[in-house]
């Protein structure tokens, strides 16, 4: 395994804007434009949007409705689907999806704003569907938290997904939601191996650490389980037992998974970093990818984007439910409740068609 490009960061350059026709290219002799150097900041700009609640008709997907404090993502894992997204921003989806993070400083009130609406019908939220809700700046913003005291206040069900052990930080907000079956968190869990860890996630936290955080939450009673995604055929597919196990070992619910992803130029920055990463086994991995998504490296279809098909998509699927099987996790029955919102300070408890 050699080390990635840029030190600290999952990507090495940043590729072209696919809405841009302007390239800029500087001169490599300018120190500047060494962008694997390992001073690199993350900047941070204010996301000035109006509304924060963001909905899909994605039948893949197991809510309507998300919300995300911050676009782009600190972790630098370099098999990001949202890498992309940074591209209707004017930015790349290279460094600049890790390095210029856009905050939503204004997320807790906007929530707060749109959940009281009369037109709001109280269902699940997704958090963390897209970026981290914990990447390393929720530390000092506490955008999340904020958020989750919106939740709380409504009673609104919200489902959280997340590779941080900072989640551990809001366990008094998560009982609390809890009561009210109105919380469930899944932590994503893509390796046990270490060194994998730093070179494909590594501003993310240690393995050891996301099991620590499945460990708190369950202790504390949390519907908690784990997603072993992104499965990257040739590279974490054979972790897949030891990940669920130890998952049920640490008191997960439920393990789900995924098919790494790659959509528009991830296809491309992901290439370059399995050669440049793993150059004696990247044909393998790429190769593998493509006979699971119909000779590409991507099929967008729904349906087949989160599984493929195929013999080694289909190999994949059985090896995952016989390691849920054998470490005892049923299919997931645990189901959010809705029956406890309310409008704050109102009198009001909903009904349906009360809002509508």
């Amino acid at each position: 395994m050699s080390k990635s490009v840029a030190r600290g960061r999952g990507a090495s350059h940043n590729p072209k804007n696919r809405f841009e026709t302007l390239v800029l290219s500087l001169d490599p002799s300018d120190r500047d434009a060494d962008e694997g150097a390992p001073g690199r900041h993350t900047v941070f700009y204010k996301d000035t949007t109006r509304t924060v609640l963001a909905r899909n008709n994605s039948p893949d997907i197991g809510y309507d409705v998300s919300l995300n404090p911050y676009r782009g993502c600190e972790h630098g894992c370099v098999y990001c689907y949202a890498r992309p997204t940074h591209e209707y921003l004017g930015f790349s989806l290279g460094l600049d999806f890790e390095s210029k993070i856009m905050v939503k400083a204004d997320a807790p009130e906007l929530l707060r704003r749109e959940l009281a609406a009369p037109r709001w019908r109280p269902q699940v939220i997704g958090m963390g569907g897209v970026t981290d809700i914990y990447q390393p700046v929720e530390r000092k913003l506490g955008l999340t938290r904020r958020c989750l005291e919106v939740f709380l206040d409504f009673r609104n069900p919200v489902t959280l997904v997340t590779k941080s052990h900072l989640i551990t930080r809001d366990v008094d907000l998560l009982e609390e939601l809890n009561a009210f079956q109105a919380v469930s968190v899944a932590i994503s869990l893509t390796t046990l191996n270490d060194d994998l860890w730093r070179v494909m996630e590594p501003r993310a936290a240690s393995p050891a650490r996301r099991l620590e955080a499945v460990r708190t939450l369950a202790a504390a009673g949390i519907h908690v389980g784990v997603l072993t995604s992104p499965i990257i055929p040739g590279l974490n597919d054979v972790e897949i037992p030891n990940l669920v196990g130890a998952a049920a070992e640490a008191g997960a619910q439920f393990a789900g998974y995924g098919l790494v992803h790659l959509p528009y130029g991830l296809k491309e920055l992901f290439a370059g970093w399995t050669k440049a990463t793993f150059p004696e086994r990247a044909d393998k991995i790429l190769n593998r990818i493509r006979e699971m998504r119909g000779g590409k490296l991507n099929d967008p279809r729904f349906g087949h984007r989160m599984r493929g098909e195929g013999p080694f998509s289909d190999s994949v699927a059985d090896l995952h439910r016989l390691a849920c099987k054998r470490a005892g996790l049923p299919k997931p029955r645990f189901r959010l409740s809705t029956k406890h919102f309310r409008v704050p300070h109102s009198g009001q408890v909903w009904q349906p068609g009360l809002f509508e």
